[in-house]
């Protein structure tokens, strides 16, 4: 199984990496689990308009963005919420490859994540990425908020350590089967 997991964040320092990085780890599979983690960093395109599609075409970035997903068998996730919406990061990637195609997820098998430093976890992005993924081909299994991200998650060993959070996100990943 190939396994995908990226955070809809451009930040060097994103919690909502670490938190797909970690969730990514936990998947309960046989040994012949792949996994790749993705940097948004790695797809930086122009802002997406209709002039500017229309000057550059299908962008190379946008095209290896897509192809990533396709060679995926899952896909992990963890949405960072900047003003209860997407990053302006992985909005741009996302305008762009669904421009290529509208059914980008594939109907892959999904956990969506998110979460912040805060109490509400970044339920508001989460809310609005389980609602319209399935309308891109994403098969949806699973969502899941970790509130208060630094006293839920140990930043040093990169691990959660909630032990009700830790049941929720393995019962969650177990759906990617």
């Amino acid at each position: 199984m190939k396994l995908l997991a990226f955070a809809a964040s451009s930040s060097s320092k994103s919690i909502n990496k670490q938190l797909a990085t970690y969730a990514a780890s936990q998947v309960q599979h046989s040994d012949d689990v792949e996994i790749e983690i993705l940097d948004l960093n790695n797809y930086e395109l122009p802002l997406f308009s209709e002039d500017r599609e229309a000057e550059l075409g299908q962008p190379q970035l946008a095209q290896d963005f897509l192809a990533k997903l396709a060679q995926a068998d899952a896909i992990i996730i963890s949405f960072a919420e900047h003003n209860g919406y997407y990053t302006s990061a992985y909005k741009n990637l996302f305008d762009w490859t669904s421009r290529i195609n509208r059914e980008l997820y594939q109907n892959k098998p999904m956990v969506l994540l998110s979460t912040s430093p805060g109490p509400r976890g970044a339920k508001t992005v989460l809310a609005a990425a389980s609602a319209a993924t399935p309308n891109f081909a994403g098969n949806v299994k699973a969502s899941l908020s970790i509130p208060s991200f630094y006293d839920n998650f140990d930043v040093e060993k990169q691990v959660l350590t909630n032990p009700e959070l830790i049941d929720k996100l393995h019962s969650a990943l177990a759906l990617l089967n």
